[in-house]
């Protein structure tokens, strides 16, 4: 199947369905974290550390990784990262008890995560041009919401059913077949010749060059840092919010259950945001979307006590805010860069931005434990208005960037 030519339409579709599976161990540790916090008796600033751990692994592979794929065949890499994240996962069920092994799996798991999202990315796009890697580019980055959405869901449910390390199992299963598959089933993708690496593998200075590009990059770290944050503790919220008001909320549905649901409207809005930034300009749509979650990222934290729905409803406009640029900004960053040097911009853009994704969970954290603890309203308040602040701070950035524009022509 590799060997024909395959069909846009077609070619994104496998590509989506092999990120989702690759992504059965990304939010494990997070949907289990209340119940792995009270059993291992971690601190919140810990807790927080072992989520951002897993970008750390992502941040230390994907520089590597996805440069490597304008040299060499992005599948054969791409297969390679699936069976070290499913190694993640299988360390992580066989020896998690505490902080330290459960850091070294959630490295292993993010490193994976490294060698298949943007790898994954560009053996997509090596394969379409305009409109088409446009819509493709959007559809393939929403199905990072899916994966995680579909994390969340089975590993709540495995979790709740049977003990927590079958929820990591599942997590080392589906790596090996999204592998399977992208090996077996896309093209071999565009790669220079060696006679036209110009470059060191690791030398960025082409990308960090081109300013159109490095918006998409500021822009992209802003996005993960305050998506990621809120990722990795929505379910601990949800739980503290269920226990503030037990009489409201819905005891039939868990938190994680809840989470999920929250995280299926991501994929949704990331598309939507796209045919948006398509029609209207990437820049208004970025910009708008990023300011709106933002300052719903301010605001969340002190609505713990409110009624059960309500807090639903704002998290789950908050979330689709959060994806409404995601899309944009990469498929601008993708149509503003030539087509040899994609694969090392992916690794910067990657780089970058999951540079943030390391940092906020930790951060948010922390600022639980020193503003009160996660049962304290004021702490849950201020814990999230740190992840939301660069958002809010947006509309400044947009004027600035107007006002130089203006001077310039």
């Amino acid at each position: 199947m590799a060997a024909k030519k395959l069909s846009a339409r077609r070619l994104t579709f496998i590509m989506c369905f092999a990120e989702v599976l690759s992504m059965t161990g990304f939010a494990a540790y997070t949907t289990l974290l209340p119940q792995l916090q009270r059993e291992w008796g971690i601190s919140n600033s810990e807790a927080g550390a072992i989520s951002g751990i897993l970008f750390a692994g992502y941040m230390m592979s994907v520089p590597v990784l996805t440069s490597l794929t304008d040299r060499m065949d992005s599948r054969r890499i791409y297969l390679v990262a699936c069976l070290t994240g499913a190694l993640g996962a299988a360390i992580f069920a066989w020896f998690g008890q505490g902080f330290w092994t459960a850091a070294l799996a959630q490295f292993l798991i993010g490193a994976g995560l490294g060698g298949t999202y943007m790898p994954g990315l560009k053996a997509l796009t090596d394969h379409l041009e305009g409109a088409a890697q446009s819509r493709a580019t959007a559809f393939y980055t929403a199905s990072f919401g899916l994966g995680s959405t579909l994390s969340i869901l089975v590993a709540g449910k495995l979790g709740a059913a049977y003990e927590w390390q079958w929820a990591f199992w599942f997590g080392a299963v589906g790596p090996v077949l999204a592998g399977l598959i992208v090996m077996l089933a896309i093209p071999l993708g565009r790669m220079r010749p060696r006679e036209q690496h110009t470059t060191a593998l690791l030398d960025f200075r082409p990308v960090l060059r081109n300013r159109q590009t490095l918006g998409y990059v500021v822009g992209y770290a802003i996005h993960n840092y305050e998506l990621f944050g809120a990722r990795s503790w929505m379910v601990a919220f949800l739980v503290f919010c269920s226990a503030l008001q037990p009489e409201s909320a819905p005891m039939v549905i868990s938190a994680a259950t809840l989470a999920a649901l929250i995280n299926v409207m991501g994929p949704v809005f990331s598309v939507s945001g796209n045919e948006l930034a398509i029609r209207f300009g990437r820049q208004r749509i970025i910009f708008l979307f990023m300011t709106l979650s933002g300052a719903l990222a301010c605001l969340i934290g002190y609505t713990a006590a409110w009624p059960w729905y309500v807090v639903v409803l704002l998290l789950m406009v908050h979330y689709s805010a959060m994806l409404g640029d995601s899309a944009a900004l990469t498929s601008g960053a993708v149509a503003s860069t030539p087509p040899e040097m994609r694969g090392a911009m992916m690794a910067v853009y990657s780089f970058i931005g999951f540079s943030t994704a390391f940092l906020a969970p930790l951060v948010f954290g922390v600022t639980l434990d020193l503003a009160g603890g996660n049962q304290d309203i004021t702490a849950w308040g201020l814990a999230f208005g740190s992840i939301g602040i660069f958002g809010v701070m947006a509309p400044l950035v947009r004027w600035q960037y107007l006002r130089r524009n203006k001077k310039i022509n």
